[in-house]
């Protein structure tokens, strides 16, 4: 043996430190999660807004992370491992035709109905896998804006002009903002599919079928474990939140049944590395954002740093600054499912103009702050500023347009 050799298992104790530092990592985040999910309900003692900071993470990690984030993280996971890069390249890839990529992006992130958070693991799996950057944009836009219930509520609470507008604009802009987006970045995505390796047209180790059937599981249970209930006049829907944790568990005892079956043993431990890694990129900069949010704007109906009273005085009429501040504000602030359409008929009864009113429905769902810092490190600087300020600018627009004509 050389004298540069490594010692004899040299190999092994620096894999068990590795080891060690994860279940470090992943203590460390299980601890910071029941930090947040045992705050009290009131904070008195502190200062409005960090109150607030803190009360939103409680609230985040009460309603959003086991039902939502977690089931979206392992589908993230699953994209990266489960699913051929031939198969991302052929329908969402650069060289896709446009008139596959873009109806394929915008209709399967609709189909999530998720909020700006939980979209992301998603987002991150299709672009990581080699989908292009217009569709992967469509796709990140549409699981959020699109939100068939949140239409509804919008429509019966808000009114049908509001509703119908809400429809139009977040389908046109899914599309809209994915194809700006390709053409202010078209050199980067022409030297990214440069530098993209072939990817040989080897047999699949499963067919299509199973494929969709375990996504279309795993889509369910995430799906079906957030259903919210609705008005009175809408039976159905309640009528599936009532057996919404049936309807659940029985999916997630078809997709054990699946993956038991059609996957080897070293394929779902390469998916649970692949959703640890996802988590450890995504979880550190939500918490973050999500105590920025909470700090400086509240919770609905509470006061952060920047009073409500300041935001409603400032959003009244039709003119392009209302519109212009309610798309800015509406993109910066985090709001859970459905929550946007409450906050605006209570800004809408302070003043705010119906204008503004659905520049924020537009821009709101579809982004956070927290969504923007987990965006910047899948896209880096310069995109994500692009794609927010396309947001605003395109919600403002369709507010002014829609402010003339209500």
């Amino acid at each position: 043996m050389s004298a540069d050799a490594p010692p004899v298992g040299g190999g092994a104790r620096a894999a068990a430190r590795a080891r060690l530092r994860e279940r470090g990592v992943f203590a460390l985040f299980l601890a910071v999660f029941a930090a947040a999910w045992m705050l009290p309900a009131e904070l008195p003692r502190l200062p409005g807004p960090l109150a607030e900071a803190l009360a939103m993470t409680r609230e985040y990690a009460r309603q959003h992370v086991l039902l939502c984030l977690v089931p979206a993280l392992f589908i993230a996971g699953a994209i990266g491992v489960f699913v051929s890069q031939a198969s991302v390249l052929r329908y969402l890839g650069p060289a896709a035709p446009r008139a596959l990529a873009y109806p394929v992006a915008a209709v399967s992130g609709a189909i999530l109905a998720v909020c700006s958070c939980t979209v992301l693991p998603l987002f991150s799996g299709i672009h990581r896998r080699g989908a292009g950057l217009g569709p992967a944009i469509a796709f990140l836009y549409a699981g959020p804006a699109i939100n068939v219930l949140a239409v509804i509520l919008t429509a019966r609470v808000l009114g049908p002009e509001l509703g119908v507008a809400r429809v139009v604009g977040a389908i046109s802009f899914a599309v809209l903002v994915g194809l700006a987006m390709h053409a202010l970045f078209r050199r980067d995505e022409l030297a990214r599919a440069a530098a993209a390796p072939a990817v040989p047209a080897a047999a699949p180790p499963r067919t299509l079928a199973q494929v969709a059937t375990t996504f279309a599981l795993m889509v369910g249970v995430l799906v079906f474990a957030n259903w919210s209930p609705a008005g009175a006049d809408v039976p159905v829907w309640n009528a599936i939140h009532r057996v919404k944790w049936p309807l659940t568990l029985a999916l997630l005892g078809a997709l054990g049944a699946v993956l038991a079956r059609w996957y080897r043993r070293d394929e779902l431990a390469e998916w649970a590395a692949a959703t640890w890694d996802f988590a450890k990129q995504i979880l550190p900069l939500l918490l973050a954002g999500v105590l920025a949010a909470g700090f400086l704007l509240g919770r609905p109906g509470h006061e952060g740093l920047v009073p409500a009273a300041w935001v409603a005085r400032a959003v009244g009429g039709e003119g392009p600054g209302a519109n212009l501040l309610a798309a800015a504000l509406g993109a910066f602030m985090y709001f859970a499912t459905l929550t946007e359409v409450p906050i605006v008929e209570g800004l809408l009864g302070s003043g705010m103009g119906r204008g503004p009113a659905l520049a924020l429905l537009l821009a709101g769902p579809a982004l956070s702050l927290p969504a923007m810092l987990v965006i910047r490190s899948v896209l880096g600087t310069r995109k994500t500023v692009a794609y927010v300020a396309l947001v605003i600018v395109f919600s403002t627009l369709a507010g002014l347009a829609f402010g003339r004509l209500a």
